[in-house]
């Protein structure tokens, strides 16, 4: 049994969301756990939930909605945070990679989430881009716990996180031939990542540049075993279990 703890589920990118999650049981992907980050798309999210026992949700404003957000936004959130498989706070943070300009609402924005995710004892789901020094900063402030989605930065970087309390996510990146990843996740081996596909984006070799999709955990596991020189079935043992103690899935 494989979790992907992240992954973006809607129908503007999908036409046939029953067969994606036939697919993704098929595949051995029993719980997904779908990301709702932008304005407007928690409504469409929560109505997963009632609709498909596999589905669990992460709710929360990616750093490029920060001049969208109003505070009658972030109280909805809250009220939302306490339904039932709403299971995080996320993805929020930090992106610097097209400029600094509005780092300051960015920072304002990521820590009202933050201050939302220790009320509501939620763990985050953390988007950092081009922003390490003040996702980390920013981070320290708080009595929080969770994932770096879609980790890709050095292992001295993995280290910091980890002392932190916080579980790498690793996904297709991982299968690249130009990544070195693979360097990450030998020196902090099983006990401290979660697999993750961030689908439809970043489908893992030999479908990259495809649409991603939750099926598709299988082959980062299989790399992750690789590197690891263990079974495949060690891998989703151990990434399951991490999965379901950050995330009180049941």
């Amino acid at each position: 049994m494989f979790v992907d703890t992240h992954c973006h589920l809607s129908i503007k990118d999908y036409d046939d969301i029953d067969l994606v999650i036939k697919n993704n049981i098929d595949s051995g992907v029993s719980k997904i756990i779908v990301s709702a980050c932008e304005i407007g798309d928690f409504k469409e999210a929560v109505s997963l939930l009632n609709k498909y026992d596999s589905v669990y949700l992460t709710l929360g404003f990616h750093p490029s909605e920060v001049s969208k957000v109003n505070d009658c936004d972030l109280e909805e959130l809250k009220k939302l945070l306490k339904l039932y498989r709403v299971v995080g706070v996320g993805e929020i943070g930090l992106d610097y990679h097209y400029g600094k300009d509005d780092y300051l609402e960015q920072i304002d924005l990521f820590e009202k989430q933050l201050k939302i995710a220790e009320e509501v004892n939620l763990p985050v789901v953390i988007h950092s881009r081009d922003a390490v020094n003040d996702t980390i900063n920013t981070l320290k402030k708080y009595n929080v716990t969770g994932v770096i989605h879609c980790f890709s930065g050095s292992v001295e970087t993995a280290d910091i996180y980890i002392k932190m309390g916080y579980k790498l996510g690793i996904g297709g990146v991982v299968t690249f031939k130009n990544s070195n990843l693979y360097k990450v996740v030998e020196h902090v081996g099983l006990s401290n990542i979660v697999l993750e596909t961030d689908a439809p984006y970043l489908a893992p070799v030999p479908y990259r540049g495809q649409q991603n999709s939750s099926k598709y955990i299988p082959i980062i596991a299989e790399k992750v075993a690789d590197i690891l020189n263990v079974s495949l079935e060690k891998v989703a043992d151990q990434t399951t279990l991490n999965a379901c103690n950050l995330f009180d899935l049941n």
